[in-house]
């Protein structure tokens, strides 16, 4: 749990958003790799009664199911049963748009944004024979790649590849593939009759709040019909820091995480993986996450990997404001107060003699790099770097050859060349010359 008086903060923090949000009711909470850090409730579960909301009352949380829904279609690629450049024609026939499947996880598309027809309008969402039959009238309203642009349709037909290729519906294989092993036991498509917080929307001139109606999703499910409590979801972002390896392997949750496309190309403080929005807190970090709306619920998730802190924001209102900025918020104040304690410095064993002619400063296009050994890995980091940012590694792929295996040249060689008595001589990284002295593109080193 945190201090008192970080607890005040957060405190503070719920109760502005409750306020300027006007949000009935509203449960927020931090997590660290699961644990609960502190909890707020604020408000009320049911107008007209006293009952505050709680980790075990679920709330719709809408688009939070993309998450879900993409890490499903990673799993599948994983197993080897599709590629990311599959086109969804190649496993829902007769589909005549021609999207891949890593557009469509990242919401580039160009989709129209929602199923056709009013379906907000009418309140009536399509099955899935009407979703595949009415998705090739859908508008392609931009080229694929050519530019962020959210679609649900987009994320209804991945629900459609999953439960083709599983040979059951996509919650079926939500339970099996996910919540199961998770332990994720109060998750389900639509309230499942347990707890829950009841929705609201408060118009912008009275203070009266008007119950909003619970929709059944149909075929558009797999884009936003999970409902889902805030214990539920601390598992949830346990996961998402760090994935068991049984379920997802955990360079495939890097993958997601990683940015594809800027959903603010103007303030750049917002990017889309595969399925996850990568936020930019006001503190700085980048959280991975999700937010959700549906009528009378609007939910933000959102993780900081590196630390497995996570905010978790539910709230039983239809227009209150920014969830992700909430949820955000919460995450800085924890990690600017009470960071995690650092792993203690742990002394290695052995350095491979292969690796130990390597160590120490080498330059390329005049600029330092500092080679080093820890728990037998060799890794390199700038001298210009801060001091708490990670280095890069490598690993030994074959006799003088290494790989790149983090940081921005990550998959790039790195070659060791010898001279003619055996000694290392230079270094190729990423094709790029690397000396032991500083020079020019044209120099040659010093004799001697």
């Amino acid at each position: 749990m945190v201090r008192d008086s970080t607890a005040a903060v957060l405190r503070r923090t719920a109760l502005d958003r409750q306020r300027s949000g006007r949000v009935p009711g509203l449960h927020a909470s931090v997590v660290r790799h699961g644990e609960l850090l502190w909890e707020g409730a604020i408000g009320t579960a049911e107008v007209g009664t006293e009952r505050v909301p709680s980790r075990e009352d679920q709330f719709l949380v809408a688009s939070n199911t993309k998450t879900f829904v993409a890490t499903m279609v990673m799993q599948l690629r994983d197993e080897g049963r599709l590629s990311l450049e599959d086109r969804l024609a190649d496993h829902l026939p007769g589909l005549r748009h021609d999207v891949t499947v890593r557009d469509a996880l990242s919401h580039v598309s160009g989709l129209q944004r929602e199923p056709v027809g009013d379906v907000w309008v009418t309140l009536r969402h399509p099955d899935e024979e009407a979703l595949l039959r009415e998705a090739d009238s859908a508008e392609a309203l931009l080229r694929a790649g050519e530019q962020w642009h959210y679609s649900n349709l987009a994320f209804a037909l991945l629900g459609q590849v999953v439960a083709r290729l599983d040979g059951r519906a996509w919650h079926e294989s939500l339970r099996a593939r996910l919540l199961e092993p998770l332990g994720m036991t109060r998750t389900s498509v639509g309230f499942d009759g347990g707890s829950r917080a009841h929705g609201y929307y408060v118009g912008p001139y009275d203070d009266v709040p008007r119950a909003e109606p619970v929709l059944d999703l149909a075929a558009t499910g797999p884009a936003g019909a999970l409902a889902s409590t805030a214990t539920d979801l601390a598992r949830w972002t346990a996961f998402v820091a760090d994935p068991d390896p049984d379920v997802l392997a955990p360079a495939t949750m890097d993958e997601m995480t990683r940015p594809r496309a800027f959903v603010d190309a103007e303030g750049w403080q917002m990017g889309m993986g595969l399925g996850f929005f990568l936020l930019r807190s006001p503190g700085g970090r980048v959280l991975a996450g999700h937010t959700g709306g549906m009528p009378g619920h609007v939910t933000g998730v959102f993780t900081d990997r590196a630390t497995g802190t996570a905010g978790v924001v539910l709230m039983n209102a239809s227009t209150p404001g920014d969830p992700a900025g909430f949820a955000a918020a919460l995450v800085d104040v924890v990690l600017d107060r009470e960071p995690p304690e650092p792993e203690p410095w742990r002394p290695g064993t052995t350095v491979p003699d292969d690796l130990r002619p390597l160590l120490g400063r080498w330059w390329s296009e005049g600029r330092p790099w500092d080679f080093s050994v820890r728990q037998g890995q060799l890794e390199v980091r700038s001298p210009d770097w801060p001091a708490d940012r990670e280095p890069w590694t490598f690993e030994r792929v074959g006799p003088d050859v290494l790989r790149t295996t983090t940081g921005a040249e990550r998959h790039e060689p790195l070659r060791v060349l010898r001279g003619p008595d055996g000694g290392v001589e230079s270094l190729r990284w990423a094709t790029y010359r690397v000396t032991r002295e500083p020079l020019g593109f044209g120099e040659e080193p010093s004799a001697g």
